[in-house]
């Protein structure tokens, strides 16, 4: 494995020097293997199950090309800001939700596109958000990843994240068994600024909201700095940054807002990664005997047809496959492809532990950084706003406290 592989963790970075050209020697294997898996993958989603599916598999590969390319996380750029006041990576994100935002108010507003009814990220905005959001916040800082996170690191090799991912699966299992407790607490109900307020209002105002948030991350490290750090700014080598990366933080929101919207266009729904999470777990738990058939969250409606059809029906499994299977090309483009890091046992303990408090955490709230905070806001939902605030308290309190008393830093 070559010297300039990408460690877990590290942002994305290339330069004249140590981007290789044209083609890593090194990473020739793992580009042929994610081309030819998703190539297949692709032909049997187009020929057996739909093109639709199909088509939405290569969304998730330029989701995870674009992730991968820019480092778009939201783990590391929350720690930043609390540890460093550096508000770069949140001030992309907030960019990122606004411009889909923007179309997708007016989208969800009408009463039909292409003669197929959209449906937005919409969640009951109560106390399972908050608990469940608060506790996947903690979670994300453990574990060092998010859900999408978690999903474009494995692509790139981590298997520090595929050990995050096989308790993220378990804890969103144990959350589907739960999750019926938790509605049963307080809670608003679905409340959508698109339905509330119409989509002119219900967008100026999440733009509003957007803004102030924007301009105080941007306040706090002006005062702490005294100046900001540009979206814009990459790495050289912008010869090969299409291939080969770095993308900047503002490219990386500007496709990655575009994609959700044809997510929505092509799926009927937004951009989400964590409901798969659940389904795999129930998958795997019934093909070892135990009848979670059973449970409520999986005999009603499209959760009982995914539990008995196959997972290449369901669209946020296969999303999830190709951005997996697209941050691995992406990475091996690049020759940072790297599966080979050294983890310390203690690192693969807050992996694990991580990624099942994250997993519970996004059942019982309704999703994660993409379902629930970046789709839920661009979709009106008042959970996405209550998603992020309680979120965000749990990374700081883990960044913090918890991971200086864990001694992990």
């Amino acid at each position: 494995m070559s010297s300039n592989k990408l460690p877990f963790g590290a942002p994305f970075q290339a330069s004249a020097d140590s981007v290789p050209s044209p083609f890593p020697q090194s990473d020739r294997l793992p580009a042929f293997v994610a081309g030819g898996a998703a190539l297949a993958l692709f032909a049997v989603l187009f020929i057996t199950v739909g093109t639709r599916q199909a088509w939405l598999f290569l969304v998730g590969m330029l989701l995870g090309v674009t992730l991968l390319y820019a480092s778009f996380g939201f783990t590391g750029g929350w720690r930043r800001l609390v540890l460093e006041r550096r508000s770069r990576a949140l001030r992309a994100q907030l960019l990122m939700v606004g411009l889909a935002a923007t179309a997708f108010f007016p989208l969800l507003a009408a009463p039909s596109v292409g003669g197929k009814a959209l449906v937005g990220a919409l969640a009951p905005a109560g106390v399972a958000v908050a608990v469940g959001a608060f506790v996947f916040g903690i979670g994300m800082q453990l574990a060092g990843g998010c859900g999408s996170g978690t999903l474009f690191t494995i692509g790139g090799g981590s298997k520090r994240m595929l050990a995050t991912l096989t308790t993220f699966v378990l804890g969103a299992l144990i959350g589907t068994a739960h999750l019926g407790w938790w509605l049963s607490l307080p809670s608003l109900g679905n409340v959508s600024l698109v339905k509330e307020l119409g989509a002119p209002v219900g967008i100026a105002v999440t733009l509003a909201a957007l803004t102030v948030v924007y301009g105080l991350a941007r306040h706090c490290e002006k005062k702490a700095h005294g100046a900001i750090e540009p979206l814009g700014m990459v790495a050289p080598a912008p010869g090969r940054r299409l291939l080969q990366g770095p993308w900047s933080l503002l490219t990386a929101a500007v496709v990655l807002a575009a994609l959700n919207v044809v997510t929505l266009l092509i799926a009927g729904h937004p951009w989400s990664i964590t409901y798969a999470f659940g389904l795999w777990g129930a998958k795997i738990a019934q093909a070892f005997g135990f009848a979670v058939s059973d449970w409520p969250f999986w005999q009603a409606g499209y959760n009982a047809r995914a539990l008995n059809s196959s997972v290449l029906a369901d669209t946020t499994s296969v999303m999830n496959f190709g951005l997996m299977l697209g941050s691995a090309l992406a990475a091996a483009l690049a020759g940072k492809f790297a599966v080979g890091q050294s983890i310390p046992l203690r690192g693969y303990a807050t992996a694990l532990i991580g990624g099942l408090l994250m997993g519970y955490g996004a059942r019982v709230s309704f999703g994660c950084n993409i379902g629930a905070l970046f789709s839920g806001i661009a979709s009106g939902s008042l959970h996405g706003w209550l998603w992020f605030a309680c979120a965000f308290a749990g990374s700081w309190l883990c960044v913090r406290i918890i991971r200086p008393a864990l001694k992990l830093d």
